[in-house]
């Protein structure tokens, strides 16, 4: 069956990614594939509970994380609620579904004495690859940007003079976030060497290869995680942990928790909050060191 209705709708109403987009309609084709094999219906428009049950007991067995059951179940959600929308169903069959418990991933920042290690201690040199290294790091720590975000940045959204960085976020929405005066003189020295380079096809993007072509995902992640295990014996050294460093440090340090919710560009707090437990933990360091009774 075809849910092209369904993928327009998430597309150009909802802003959805394609990469989004191309998740949801797996995971749709996967449950009507079940339903014809187990229950040899054609549709999944009009199933019921019990059928979505069944599923997710296959899916368990087969060993698949209660993580990814969720999302493919939220996948599904999301069908069914379309489906209201526009009058094709008059009932949800996941209105009273609870979600499968998952265990909590605790993300350790890098410490502020390790990301300094790198940024300050590390000798970057002058070429093009050492001064695109740095700026990319950088900007991880100090705007808290996604790694999408990073890869698809143009050098039209860097506002040297006013000294500001235009976003494109999830959803297409855009955010503006300040940049600090290290960040402005790195993207200068950058943009030099990036100018310098024999040929430029992605000639809008601000990261390139040595090709000239825009920078990809795993290229990001690779640079991140090299640099990094100089300073941290870190598992686990990613864009996505620095963007958390950037989180918990503004707040470590007195950050308004709104204000770091725009800055990463979440759509509510709760997204946020996740950032919250080590800056706890620094409250309550604080607190013993200096309360008067804390030594009674």
């Amino acid at each position: 069956m075809t849910f092209k209705p369904f993928t327009d709708y998430l597309l150009l109403e909802k802003n959805y990614s394609a990469l989004t987009v191309n998740a949801y309609q797996s995971d749709l084709k996967a449950f009507s594939k079940y339903i014809k094999t187990e229950f040899d219906d054609d549709s999944i428009d009009h199933v019921n509970y019990a059928q979505i049950r069944n599923w997710i007991v296959s899916l368990v067995e087969s060993g698949i994380s209660n993580r990814s059951i969720n999302r493919k179940i939220s996948s599904l959600n999301t069908y069914y609620k379309f489906l209201l929308k526009v009058g094709d169903i008059q009932l949800n069959p996941l209105a009273k579904h609870r979600a499968l418990k998952t265990s909590k991933k605790i993300q350790v920042p890098f410490s502020e004495t390790e990301v300094q290690n790198v940024l300050s201690d590390f000798n970057f040199g002058t070429d093009f690859e050492s001064l695109r290294n740095k700026l990319i790091i950088e900007l991880f720590y100090s705007t808290g940007i996604r790694r999408i975000e990073l890869v698809e940045l143009e050098v039209a959204r860097f506002d040297i003079e006013n000294k500001t960085l235009k976003v494109l976020g999830k959803r297409n929405k855009e955010r503006t976030i300040p940049l600090i005066p290290s960040v402005i003189q790195t993207c200068k020295s950058y943009l030099k060497a990036r100018n310098k380079l024999e040929k430029i096809v992605d000639s809008d993007k601000l990261f390139l290869t040595q090709k000239g072509v825009k920078i990809y995902e795993i290229l990001v992640y690779r640079i991140i995680n090299e640099y990094f295990s100089l300073a941290s014996s870190k598992v686990k050294r990613s864009p996505h942990i620095l963007r958390h460093s950037f989180a918990t440090h503004l707040l470590n340090q007195g950050a308004d928790l709104n204000a770091v919710k725009e800055l990463l560009g979440h759509s509510s707090l709760a997204a946020t909050q996740v950032y919250t437990h080590n800056s706890i933990a620094e409250l309550k360091k604080v607190h013993i060191n200096a309360h008067p009774r804390s030594k009674k």
